[in-house]
């Protein structure tokens, strides 16, 4: 068949879209900047369209043909979020309808079932959605899932953070709650399974994995499958899912934006109330995966540095899309900047490495106190702060989270290009060159450009300019520095080069 994907860059698409080649469809991928795919491995073996769900003039291209279109987008931890899934649902259920497209595919969240329950703004939204889908006229297909448990997604990130770095914690109420979660490779035999349900079905599914929990059992089973000791969780009345996520954004590298609805959501009880779906998709031979199971590869992925997605990569529709200001549109408006150059006794190669090696665990190469303490004051006004992390600790894509960072630009070898995306009063890039010179060794180029906001923007530059000599030159200096002692131990290996 012929798969339209929805959300290619996020957590579930970004994995959903290899395993439909896998199993011989043609798979079309819908991003609002095709850029954003570049780097992915399977991007030579899909199409790629530009289009925004939200602007209907865009969609044609990418459904004609289609036979099945999974929608896989939301827009958690954005502002006014529930008018924006609405906007995008309707929009791509009269686009899916006008193109003939057989089947439509969506992943939402648990339904409220107990009686007077309130759901939350997040779960009112993704039952919302579902319910657009299903009147679309297009046969659809909804699946019900609580917590996805995945190396790299939002729940899972906070169940390992918390667990982890709190041997002793006072929790709020909802730990009691009883939740089914289900492991992320059931969700995507789930997703890819309903390409091929019967054209008469046209439902929601709730889908979860074997085991019932309470947030408080997932973390005394995380603790004992990764080695911990047990933890001591003492739940209180006074932490309201307000403060709630103010915890888990404090703990966590979730930011309190993504982790309110999260924990609104475990406010309620979310276990599955059918299991439906076996009667078209059987569970495999030895069963879905149990909770435990699904932990220990997720900690394995971790561990091998094999996270294929994580919850970062994808980024919302108000998050910033300008390019670095150097086009001539840009002329006559302020743009700061802070250049540095070093030269570097050292290969391109060597200092490339160092380049796209920077940020996670191998940090900024200068005063790590201050980008700590940056990090800490951009979590504090609900940013992302520093503690995202990266993918991968060698290698990156276009479009990936970087810390508090997004890659907006990669030339192997030569550029390494990203885009600010912690709060502040204007748009901000770092650029970081690797330039080979004639007697083999290289130079480093180095950039922060920064375009201010009001005045707000300006006094904020005049307020870190002092520091930069220390912050920036100090990176310069020991990012050169390191890719020098890189190639030295090169050079000393066996061997040599």
């Amino acid at each position: 068949m012929r798969c339209l994907v929805t959300g290619a860059t996020g957590y579930i698409g970004g994995r959903l879209t290899p395993r439909l080649l896998a199993e011989g469809h043609t798979v079309r991928c819908l991003a609002r900047k095709a850029g954003r795919l570049r780097d992915v491995p399977w991007a030579a073996r899909v199409e790629i369209t530009e289009g925004d769900l939200r602007k209907a003039e865009t969609l044609p291209a990418a459904f004609e043909g289609v036979d099945v279109a999974y929608y896989l987008v939301h827009s958690l931890g954005q502002a006014g979020f529930e008018a924006a899934d609405r906007e995008a649902a309707t929009t791509f259920a009269a686009a899916a309808r006008a193109a003939g497209v057989r089947r439509i595919v969506y992943l939402g969240g648990p339904e409220a079932k107990a009686d007077g329950e309130i759901p939350s703004p997040h779960l009112r939204s993704r039952a919302e959605v579902g319910r657009i889908l299903l009147a679309s006229g297009v046969p659809t297909a909804v699946l019900r899932a609580a917590v996805i448990i995945g190396s790299g997604s939002a729940s899972f990130e906070m169940l390992r953070y918390l667990t982890e770095r709190l041997p002793a914690m006072v929790t709020p109420r909802w730990v009691r709650n009883r939740i089914q979660p289900i492991a992320v490779r059931d969700v995507l035999r789930y997703l890819a399974g309903c390409a091929h349900l019967p054209p008469e079905v046209n439902r929601a599914f709730d889908i979860g994995g074997p085991d019932v929990l309470t947030f408080g059992d997932m973390m005394q089973r995380y603790a004992r499958v990764a080695g911990l000791r047990r933890r001591i969780i003492v739940p209180v009345r006074p932490l309201t899912p307000s403060l709630s996520s103010h915890w888990v954004g404090l703990i966590t590298p979730v930011p309190n934006a993504i982790a309110r609805p999260l924990v609104e959501s475990l406010v309620h009880e979310a276990v599955a109330h059918e299991h439906d779906i076996a009667t078209y998709l059987p569970d495999p031979p030895d069963g879905l995966t149990g909770f435990d199971q699904a932990v220990a590869l997720a900690l394995a992925k971790v561990r091998d540095a094999q996270v294929e997605t994580r919850w970062s990569t994808a980024s919302g529709p108000d998050a910033p899309a300008e390019p670095l200001p150097t086009d001539p549109k840009w002329s006559g408006g302020t743009a700061y900047t802070d250049v540095r150059e070093r030269a570097v006794a050292a290969p391109p190669d060597a200092l490339w490495r160092v380049i796209e090696g920077v940020g996670g665990e191998h940090g900024w190469y200068s005063f790590p106190l201050a980008w700590s303490v940056r990090g800490w004051l951009d979590r504090l006004v609900g940013g992302v702060g520093l503690r995202r992390g990266r993918r991968d600790p060698h290698r990156l894509q276009v479009g990936e989270a970087l810390d508090f960072w997004r890659v907006e630009e990669i030339v192997p070898g030569e550029l390494l290009r990203l885009r600010a995306e912690m709060r502040l009063p204007g748009q901000a890039w770092l650029e970081m060159r690797a330039i080979p010179t004639e007697d083999g060794r290289s130079r480093y180029q180095q950039r922060a450009v920064f375009l201010p906001r009001g005045l707000a923007g300006h006094a904020y530059w005049g307020a870190v300019a002092p520091f930069h000599a220390v912050v920036f030159g100090g990176m310069a200096r020991n990012i050169a520095r390191g890719a020098e002692q890189a190639a030295d131990r090169l050079d000393a290996t066996p061997g040599g080069r």
